[in-house]
């Protein structure tokens, strides 16, 4: 496949599974060139392989969202590869949740560091270069979570409710980058498998009757690309029609 007039290069964190690896195979069939991150590089590989298949371009590297040199060092990657990066997707995500009262300070901990540093550490690397170059795009992936707390999400919750008024502050504080936020509904994914509490298990299971395919919000997140560079779609909820949540 042959790059489209305006195509992008375009960085995705966590795009080993779900809404980063729809986002991913999406974009690719729409002609961005593709840099792809996240811990499991055997599933990267694979993703990468198969859109180069279907024509599409993607490379990948192994990336740890957690740590800001990793991040950096992905950033340095994709510019050797590609050039610098007009859109970064953070996406990388957990979600192990449980009521307060289980304590369960590790989950707590690795969700702060994942949902909320790993954010940062994205905007760190990528807004520098977009500053320089006067232009660029960042998307981070927040959730319904982000807007109404429920029961056993309480820190899951926070963090998302970070990821809303982090990109926030970025919107105001630049004129050259833009930057989206999208908050997706409940949709079929890996996160729940992360749940070791019974309680917040069995919720989920209930919870997710109603879902979306991960695809619907590569199609939210392809919309907010594909739009000209003075239109900045600042957030967008995306959520089941028949879901009350």
């Amino acid at each position: 496949m042959n790059a489209i007039p305006n195509s992008k290069v375009v960085l995705v964190t966590g795009a080993s599974s779900g809404i980063g690896e729809a986002t991913a195979r999406l974009l690719a069939a729409r002609g961005h060139r593709l840099v792809l991150g996240a811990r499991r590089t055997e599933r990267l590989e694979a993703l990468a392989s198969e859109i180069r298949t279907a024509g599409g371009q993607a490379e990948y590297r192994a990336l740890d969202v957690t740590r800001l040199e990793d991040m950096r060092a992905f950033i340095a990657f994709a510019e050797s590869l590609c050039g610098p990066p007009d859109v970064i997707v953070n996406n990388a995500g957990v979600m192990p949740l449980s009521p307060l009262s289980a304590l369960k300070v590790d989950e707590w901990d690795r969700m702060i560091d994942v949902n909320v540093r790993g954010v940062l550490h994205g905007i760190a690397a990528a807004l520098p270069g977009m500053e320089a170059r006067g232009s660029g795009h960042v998307i981070n992936v927040s959730s319904i979570g982000g807007h109404a707390v429920s029961p056993t999400a309480a820190v899951y919750c926070a963090t998302k409710f970070a990821v809303r008024a982090i990109s926030e502050g970025l919107r105001q504080e630049t004129d050259k980058v833009r930057v989206t936020v999208v908050s997706p509904g409940v949709v079929e994914s890996e996160l729940a498998d992360s749940i070791s509490d019974a309680q917040a298990r069995d919720a989920m299971k209930s919870f997710r009757r109603i879902a979306l395919s991960p695809e619907a919000i590569a199609r939210a997140i392809a919309y907010a690309i594909d739009q000209p560079d003075d239109v900045d779609v600042s957030e967008l909820i995306v959520r089941p029609t028949a879901s009350p949540y």
